[in-house]
């Protein structure tokens, strides 16, 4: 790659007329000799060029160039068309139409005695040749146009093994006086002459191989489907509180809108007006409706299922969280696992080998004295089944499915990459606030004197509810809001920083806070405050006169309802795990032993959390890192896979390797669990598309295999490689477990 001298930026190119990996290669090497190309990726299965360059240096007219000048082009982007109205799709059936039509009829009178009539052999010779010349014409329009830039790819070899059948069959016809032969076969007769036609080996290699394509590219559709399902799940209108009707295009932050029970919320914005339960699958994967109010957050493309609802517009067009989605789906399907490099490679200087064997074939053939018939017959079928076009759509096809259907679960991959970075994992460290725990304090207790009578206790709760709602404290909004409402005034307030708030409610003082606040803490309350010290929970303590604290209130960081199912599920995968937290060691050990975390790091600081990370990887372990908040986005940077909560910050999420739209652990387990099978599926794909042509090829060259069926089993070692690609699309993970 050329050097470049600022910051690349970064571009994708939809390139059409690739037929093979080989193509992918080419063109990919041609983009990255261009001065000023940092790095150039182009994926044969999503039919894109990926490219990042200086702009001082060149543009995307210098790339549009040097594509269309290596045979292919860049068409004009166009909005996703259905299967039906696929301009490619609805080509290439007409050509496996008629080839078909044609073929059948071919390879019947051809291969059946008792169907030689008369000059069959020009029948077949008619039939044959629409085939041939229609049928394989972009084989050998591509084949040419390789052949003109001194290249060869998978084009080449069916137009090289059709093309000679059908030639053959043509001069031993016109030349060699086939028909004739044919002719004395029908009477048991022998001719003499050697001269045989082979015009339905020509016909079956091309249809085969249309079908193949054809499925091919169906299959390929069908991989990006997932991407092109978030595509269409956004709204294409919104109403504004007036009632007027815009294009979601022109919606600008700040505008209000309103959302009726069963309709998409248009852009990410906050909620104005209205309770509503909002279906958010498409964002978290989670069928559980999300509970919203005045305030609440909520996202585009979303469904309102109950009530109305305006929403203030927060984010809109490429800033939405639907479009971050699909750019980060759209780079990961883009993207190249290092697994693939190999394949690249020994695509791009396979078929250059594979025609010197093919060359060598016949040349040995006809050196130990057999006919040209059986040498040509050998030759032919070594260039059929050497076609790598199983071997190109291994991995990328693999990858469209697997990054997909994590979309679809809540899971963002940045990239190929992070397949690989997921196979070895066998530790991960987790941050607890916000990961393990729902990260917002919660009431989980309250202890009152028993000397309190009934009355006096309700009174009691009621006033600290009301002095507590009005302390802007986190510990102090968790106490009111787990407190019953009561009727009652506030009259006097007073916040003592540090220590609590003393106030006055319908005459009655009560004080709330801590012990040099509240008062003596009586022998009946001691074990509610030694419960929560041993839980690591907080204790806040409340009174009237400042002298004899009254009641207990444990306040808590609570466990996620998910959290123990994940971590039960990280160690069937066989994983450490591992807690980081800047939290006290007798919180953290509490959460630890409820979900049963294998070991605990409490009181560390980010770079704490980093020295852990380096600390397990000295150890020989390779390391995940969960995390959701600014303080785990150094150890989410250090970690061998980094998976973001998708419910924290952003930082968080630039650091990481996998973003997980919900704040559900099991997300997590979920990202490592597909990617791994991912990379399974890919080894698989891999492993049968080579060893498919290491065993194929010397039976192809030793007369074992007709070119028949070498196409035939060529088409069908695509169309194998795609659909068990496409098995990935029922993955459910754990969280669809039960």
């Amino acid at each position: 790659m050329a050097t470049t001298t600022s910051t690349p930026i970064r571009i994708d190119l939809p390139i059409a007329g690739m037929t093979c990996a080989s193509c992918a290669s080419r063109i990919e090497r041609g983009l990255g000799k261009i001065d000023g190309v940092a790095t150039a990726a182009v994926n044969y299965a999503v039919e894109r060029a990926t490219v990042e360059y200086d702009p001082t240096l060149t543009g995307p007219d210098d790339f549009v160039a040097r594509i269309e000048a290596l045979g292919y082009s860049v068409p004009e982007p166009v909005d996703d068309a259905t299967e039906a109205d696929d301009p490619e799709q609805r080509a290439l059936t007409r050509r496996v139409v008629v080839s078909a039509v044609l073929t059948v009829p071919l390879v019947a009178i051809s291969m059946v005695d008792s169907w030689h009539f008369r000059h069959w052999t020009w029948v077949a010779a008619a039939l044959a040749t629409p085939v041939v010349l229609w049928g394989a014409w972009p084989f050998h329009r591509a084949a040419w146009r390789n052949a003109l830039h001194a290249t060869a790819t998978m084009d080449t070899l069916v137009s090289l093994g059709s093309g000679a059948a059908w030639l053959w069959s043509m001069v031993a016809l016109v030349f060699l006086d086939a028909d004739a032969e044919a002719m004395h076969g029908m009477a048991g007769m022998n001719s003499g002459s050697t001269a045989h036609v082979y015009f339905e080996t020509a016909g079956v290699i091309i249809t085969l191989i249309l079908i193949g394509r054809w499925f091919e590219v169906r299959s390929r559709r069908r991989a990006g489907d997932a991407l092109r399902g978030l595509l269409a799940l956004g709204a294409t209108h919104a109403r504004l509180e007036s009632g007027e009707e815009i294009p979601i295009a022109s919606v600008e932050v700040g505008d209000r809108f309103v959302v009726r029970p069963g309709e998409r919320i248009a852009t990410d914005g906050t909620v104005r007006e209205g309770n509503s339960a909002v279906d958010v699958s498409m964002l978290t994967g989670e069928p559980v409706p999300v509970e919203v109010e005045p305030g609440s957050e909520v996202f585009g493309a979303t469904v309102n299922q109950s009530g109305r609802l305006v929403v203030e517009a927060t984010r809109v067009g490429a800033d939405s969280a639907l479009a971050r989605i699909t750019r980060l789906v759209e780079a990961a399907q883009g993207s190249k696992a290092p697994v693939q490099r190999l394949a690249d490679r020994v695509a791009g200087v396979f078929v250059p080998i594979v025609l010197l064997i093919a060359l060598g074939t016949l040349a040995a053939w006809l050196l130990t004295g057999h006919s040209a018939n059986d040498a040509f017959t050998a030759a032919v079928a070594v260039l059929i089944i050497a076609c790598p076009c199983a071997l190109g759509l291994a991995t990328p096809t693999a990858l469209m499915v697997g990054t997909g259907r994590a979309a679809q679960l809540g899971i963002l991959l940045r990239g190929g990459e992070v397949l690989e970075a997921a196979r070895g994992i066998d530790a991960v460290v987790l941050d607890k606030t916000g990961t393990i725990t729902e990260g917002r304090m919660t009431l989980v207790g309250v202890h009152t004197d028993p000397t309190l009578g009934p009355d006096d206790t309700d009174r009691l709760l009621g006033d600290v509810r009301i002095a507590e709602d009005a302390s802007e404290h986190p510990i102090a909004r968790a106490i009111a809001a787990g407190l019953p409402q009561r009727a009652a005034h506030l009259d006097a307030f007073e916040n003592h920083a540090g220590r609590g708030v003393v106030a006055t409610v319908d005459t009655r003082a009560v004080v709330v806070g801590r012990e040099q606040l509240v008062g003596t803490v009586p022998a009946t309350l001691q074990p509610a405050l030694d419960d929560a010290a041993a839980a690591g929970h907080t204790a806040v303590l409340a009174g009237r006169d400042g002298t004899t604290a009254l009641a207990v209130f444990v306040v808590a960081d609570t466990l996620k309802a998910s959290s123990a199912d994940a971590i039960a599920a990280l160690h069937e995968l066989g994983l450490h795990v591992v807690m980081a937290t800047g939290d006290r060691a007798e919180a953290a050990r509490s959460i630890a032993h409820t979900v049963g975390i294998d070991e605990v790091r409490a009181g560390v600081l980010p770079e704490g959390k980093v020295d852990v990370v380096a600390e397990l990887q000295a150890a020989g372990r390779r390391v995940a890192v969960v995390g959701d908040g600014v303080n785990d986005a150094p150890a989410l940077a250090r970690a061998d896979l980094g998976i973001a909560m998708g419910t924290g910050t952003d930082i968080a999420m630039e650091a990481a390797d996998v973003t997980l739209v919900a704040g559900d652990l099991r997300a997590a387990v979920d990202s490592i669990a597909l990617a791994r099978r991912t990379l399974v599926t890919i080894k698989g794909n891999l492993f049968w598309a080579f060893a498919y042509n290491v065993a194929a090829i010397p039976l192809a060259a030793t007369g074992r295999l007709d070119p028949m069926i070498a196409a035939g089993a060529m088409a069908f070692s695509s169309v194998f490689v795609v659909s068990n690609s496409l098995r990935l699309r029922r993955f459910r993970g754990f969280r669809g477990q039960g």
